[in-house]
């Protein structure tokens, strides 16, 4: 599955969102999300750049979070998500998922 619809939909929603204040990385399925939200804005790519914080998920369980059918805290505990670096940058991330 491609990620690009993905990396469109954050675009669109990251241009509504204040900045996050800091650099994150997604890594679905091994497809990074790179999101500089370092600036004025929050810019988002299909780059592999290095980041505040890594988020590993798979889409499957992105679109879980995303619609609700997903508590994102089980889905930490549970092994699911996997967050390493600065976790409240983490916790800034419903801006952008809807």
């Amino acid at each position: 599955m491609s990620i690009e619809p993905i990396i469109e939909q954050m675009k669109a929603q990251a241009a509504n969102a204040a900045p996050l204040g800091g650099t994150l990385k997604f890594v679905l399925d091994g497809n990074p999300i790179y999101i500089d939200g370092s600036g004025d804005t929050n810019e988002v790519s299909g780059e592999d750049k290095d980041a505040d914080t890594t988020i590993t998920t798979s889409v499957e369980t992105l679109m879980k979070l995303q619609s609700g059918d997903l508590n994102p805290m089980m889905a930490v505990m549970t092994g699911k998500v996997k967050i390493g670096g600065d976790m409240s940058l983490a916790m800034k991330l419903q801006s952008l998922l809807g």
